[in-house]
């Protein structure tokens, strides 16, 4: 899908044709709008380089055109086998135009594309694209926050399992977690790049900027770091506690067998065709039947004073 935004004083609007100081988005693009937007002098391969899932983030440079490749963060679904992954998104500076391409609509180009981002101008390329980077360090915060909340949840629940599922799913998020390190640190590699090559020095607001988005960049790393940290002992962890549950489970099921077949053998006793003690006794069925509670009673006094129950 090709759309073409530029900001006037009333907000965004939706063009039909490149100007000036426009922003050109290209989501999941067929050849033919890839061609349109080849054909106003960006090279061919700066806007089929994002669609490349496992294309990694860098910039790049060629007769005058900044290509800037930053992993950003996807959210797929809990069923998914890593809820959360990450997904390359080209962003693409000219003299006259911004262009940004990725395989998947997302939130953080949502967001810019609806105009809920105040003071955004699209005439301001390089502005837009720092806009767009701190976005992105942002969001992989959101996304941590909610990961260590659904944790905190699974963990809670993995104190009384006895079932692997929960630990399966502590697996999928350690599978998001580590495609969040490997995004961040090539990001990060990529930011320190554009920092070295003088791009935002003209504009100190730009150059703050910047600073903001390689600390927030920082940021998410560290807590990435962190979290996959904890979540990697928490397995191990919640590994041997659901061994332990289990543990116990079979435990009171074997005492529980134990109790219940001590009135088995003295019925099993008292069952047999031969002569047996108080038979004739008007009474011999209480008996036998006290007995049985008796020995019931003191196995389990046993167990619990041995806590076996």
């Amino acid at each position: 899908m090709l759309t073409i935004y530029k900001n006037y004083e009333d907000g965004l609007s939706i063009l039909t044709e490149p100007v000036n100081g426009c922003w050109i988005h290209l989501l999941d693009p067929t050849p033919d709008e890839i061609q349109i937007i080849s054909d106003l002098g960006i090279p061919r391969d700066f806007l089929t380089y994002p669609l490349d899932l496992d294309e990694r983030a860098r910039t790049e440079r060629e007769d005058g055109i900044l290509l800037v490749i930053l992993r950003i963060p996807f959210y797929q679904g809990t069923q998914a086998d890593a809820p959360y992954i990450t997904i390359p998104l080209g962003i693409i500076l000219t003299e006259k135009y911004l262009i940004t391409v990725c395989k998947y609509e997302n939130d953080i180009l949502r967001d810019f594309c609806s105009g809920r981002v105040r003071n955004l101008s699209t005439g301001k390329r390089n502005r837009f694209l720092l806009r767009i980077l701190l976005a992105s360090a942002t969001n992989y915060l959101t996304h941590l926050r909610t990961i260590t909340k659904t944790v905190d949840y699974l963990e809670d629940q993995l104190q009384k399992s006895t079932r692997n599922r929960e630990v399966l799913e502590l697996l999928k998020y350690q599978k998001s977690l580590t495609y969040f390190t490997t995004a961040l640190k090539a990001n990060e590699l990529m930011l320190e790049r554009l920092d070295r090559s003088q791009l935002f020095k003209a504009y100190p607001d730009d150059e703050d900027l910047l600073d903001d988005v390689i600390t927030e960049n920082q940021q998410a790393i560290e807590v990435t770091s962190i979290t996959s940290n904890i979540l990697s002992g928490m397995m191990d962890a919640f590994a041997s506690i659901i061994s332990n549950n289990l543990n116990a489970v079979m435990k009171f099921l074997a005492a529980i067998t134990i109790v219940l077949n001590l009135p088995m053998i003295v019925a099993s006793f008292y069952g047999m065709n031969v002569h047996l003690p108080l038979q004739e006794h008007p009474l011999a069925f209480v008996f036998t039947l006290l007995i049985s509670v008796a020995l019931s009673v003191i196995i389990i006094i046993i167990f619990i004073r041995r806590d076996w129950f």
